[in-house]
């Protein structure tokens, strides 16, 4: 059987600039390329007529956070809930959860402060430019 691992976690975008800089500049992920997909196969692949896809993958340790800005874009959805089904997060983790919260940016959107669970893990819940759930959880 193949053995599969981790490769990327995919964010779609309305503004890959400003995505861009909340991730490096507010997460600390390095940028390891930027890059456009177009063409007849990715339009078929990604099920999206006339699909242009610009892409930017960033490095989140043993996986990239890939954040895609489509053209033509979809249409705006509701802010999503932790807890409606579909749902997702991407996860980071960092050494020092309430170092990290001190030093967000004020127009940052935190669902809390950081908090322990009863399972002992230090967790806290911040949305990027898009409204897009990240945990950012004290390894």
């Amino acid at each position: 059987m193949t053995e599969l691992s981790a490769h990327h976690f995919g964010v779609t975008v309305t503004d890959l600039d400003r995505a861009v800089e909340f991730y490096r500049d507010v997460l600390g992920l390095d940028v390891l390329n930027r890059f456009s997909v177009s063409g007849e196969a990715f339009s078929t692949g990604v099920d999206v007529e006339g699909a242009i896809g610009n892409f930017a993958h960033l490095d989140a340790g043993s996986a990239r956070v890939e954040l895609v800005e489509y053209d033509p874009a979809g249409e705006n959805r509701d802010t999503e809930r932790v807890n409606q089904p579909g749902a997702k997060h991407l996860g980071i983790a960092v050494d020092d959860l309430d170092g990290f919260y001190e030093k967000l940016p004020s127009d940052v959107e935190t669902l809390s402060e950081p908090q322990t669970t009863a399972s002992g893990t230090r967790i806290l819940f911040l949305r990027d430019p898009e409204g897009n759930l990240v945990e950012v959880l004290e390894a």
